[in-house]
């Protein structure tokens, strides 16, 4: 049983319309392989000059227009976001949040740029504590506008195009405001998301008239759905800068949203929207064989997090045990769950509390927890270690939950500029407030939400002004120094197994990129093996277990969009368990 590939109406006028563009879609409802060995029909995508590999077709072309017009990468990402918040508005968009991880060729090094949400000036310690104390249930604190953070993503938009873009600002709008005004069609998977989350969307009357027709159904899957207001949202940021999202009248109807919410009213205020910045910081590499891994450091918990799996791993030769290898997973999973400890009591906004960042990437550390793989078994326990740290403080693990949404997409231009970005609006459609044609983020949710346990503090805390932790893990891979691959995935927490295992199917077992990506998921966070429910996961239950695993069959919906540099074309993947395509020239 293979992938299947479906030829979209969209992705036939693409085809049509620009012959020497290299398009390659997967279908949304597309079911995956049998067999770790068979893996899909589909093929890499190859080019030249630039490409781009985001999760949506309409916004990879959107992004595509910008390179074909002598835009760069940064260019193309402004463009790409704008319209993936319009047709995958469950996942992004301007009411959201953004990591960026940047290769400037001009000047041949790696930078960030967080976009992350920040909690309100308002918010307190109770903010996610009921009555008697105790933590609210998830949804109860999601819905409404209790779990809106200050969204980040104009922002980085704005910041990293004055710094980097070359084209017009307002030229960056319009391929997403026109698809908002004349309308896109509806994908299967937004519609599919759109029923199943009917009950929570239907409680915003703005967002109930958008998602649903006058006899409250739900869109459908090839409808045209037309956005005005997010058109007009849009008009104002081209013409206006980032201003005109932060102060003015959208400020004020994100504000009143989130603070007049008959039941879940939150605490935003103007003055968080007037002050909120991004922050540029240096990228976290960890080495692995010849490559460096670099990505987005705190309040991201995913290069650290996948810096610490891949440090461990590194001990034991993993190219030799091979795809098919009980020895290979139970390394994977095993040290997952080890570096998965060490975020849950040391990982947080490092701008609020201290975090042993060098330390718990040192080599000798990591290769003293790389010892405790050594058994053949799956280990009997896990706590968190104790890396290099001059600080004191007894940090609690952190109880947050972090479910799967999220948007992440590559781009490569002509010059070899490289983005990797991971995108978010926190929850499939974050807080299921929709103002001025944009869905609100429920990112403050990412935080723990108890503050202390046991007497000790929770590092993930909420906070005036801090950033929720995320697993978010845009990434960008370096061989001998220079730019080799840009990848990552949504996915919540999932998210950094799914770039590890991409990178070791590629860069220890020999998979091309679509045959990594494409590989069937096996991830253990927390002790449980979950294994990717349909695939050739299944049948790794059984030895899983007989090696002391507990495992769990479910959907694991990655989204991986990577880009290969090579010395004379790119190649590039989508994921085939979205709507992921593949624009390249």
């Amino acid at each position: 049983m293979f992938y299947r590939l479906r030829l979209t109406t969209l992705f036939c006028t693409l085809l049509t319309a620009t012959p020497m563009v290299t398009y390659a879609q997967q279908s949304a409802d597309a079911v995956a392989p049998e067999s770790s060995t068979e893996l899909t029909t589909q093929q890499s995508v190859t080019g030249q000059d630039w490409m781009v590999a985001s999760a949506n077709p309409y916004a990879s072309e959107a992004g595509a227009q910008m390179l074909r017009q002598g835009g760069n990468a940064i260019d193309a990402m402004v463009a790409t976001q704008l319209v993936l918040g319009l047709v995958e508005p469950q996942s992004s968009g301007i009411g959201g949040g953004a990591f960026l991880v940047y290769w400037d060729q001009s000047q041949k090094a790696i930078t960030t740029l967080d976009g992350r949400e920040t909690a309100p000036l308002a918010a307190t310690p109770e903010l996610f504590l009921d009555k008697e104390g105790e933590p609210l249930k998830f949804y109860d604190a999601v819905v409404g506008g209790r779990s809106v953070g200050t969204p980040g993503t104009v922002k980085l938009m704005w910041d990293s195009h004055q710094k980097y873009g070359k084209l017009p600002w307002a030229d960056l709008f319009k391929p997403a405001i026109e698809l908002a005004t004349a309308g896109f069609t509806v994908s299967p998977r937004l519609a599919a998301l759109v029923a199943k989350d009917q009950q929570r969307l239907q409680q915003s009357a703005s967002t109930k008239s958008y998602f649903f027709n006058q006899d409250g159904e739900p869109i459908q899957a090839g409808a045209t759905l037309k956005n005005p207001a997010y058109a007009n949202t849009l008009t104002a940021i081209a013409q206006q800068g980032a201003q005109a999202f932060y102060r003015g009248k959208v400020a004020e109807n994100i504000v009143n949203t989130v603070s007049n919410h008959s039941t879940n009213p939150g605490v935003l205020s103007l003055t968080d929207l007037a002050i909120y910045t991004t922050k540029q910081r240096p990228a976290v590499c960890a080495p692995y064989h010849q490559y460096s891994v670099c990505g987005m450091g705190p309040p991201s918990s995913g290069a650290l997090t996948l810096g610490q799996i891949l440090g461990m791993l590194q001990h034991y030769p993993l190219a030799q045990y091979g795809v098919d290898s009980i020895d290979s997973w139970r390394l994977i999973g095993d040290a997952s769950r080890l570096a998965f400890a060490d975020r849950g009591r040391y990982m947080a906004d490092s701008d609020f509390v201290p975090m042993p960042t060098a330390g718990l990437l040192d080599a000798d550390y990591l290769a003293q927890r790389a010892k405790l793989l050594a058994e053949p078994k799956a280990l009997a326990s896990v706590a968190a270690g104790s890396p290099p740290w001059s600080h004191a403080q007894n940090y609690a693990l952190d109880e947050s939950i972090e479910l799967p949404s999220t948007s992440h997409f590559s781009i490569v231009d002509s010059e070899r500029n490289m983005v990797s970005i991971t995108t978010t609006i926190e929850n499939g459609f974050g807080s299921r407030l929709m103002v001025d044609g944009f869905l609100l983020n429920n990112e403050l949710t990412d935080f723990s939400f108890r503050t202390h346990k046991e007497g000790n503090p929770i590092a993930n805390r909420v906070e005036p002004g801090k950033r929720p932790r995320s697993s978010m893990a845009p990434t960008i891979v370096l061989k001998e120094g220079q730019p080799y691959l840009a990848i990552g995935s949504p996915g919540g927490s999932q998210i950094i197994g799914y770039v590890a295992k991409t990178l070791i199917a590629h860069l220890d077992w020999g998979l091309d990129l679509q045959q990594a990506v494409n590989l069937p998921n096996m991830n253990n966070r927390f002790g449980t093996f979950e294994l990717e429910k349909g695939t050739d996961a299944e049948r790794w239950a059984p030895k899983l277990e007989q090696i002391g695993f507990k495992t769990k069959i479910r959907d694991l919906n990655s989204g991986v969009q990577v880009i290969q540099l090579q010395d004379k074309q790119l190649v590039g993947a989508a994921d085939p368990r979205r709507e992921g395509l593949v624009v390249a020239q």
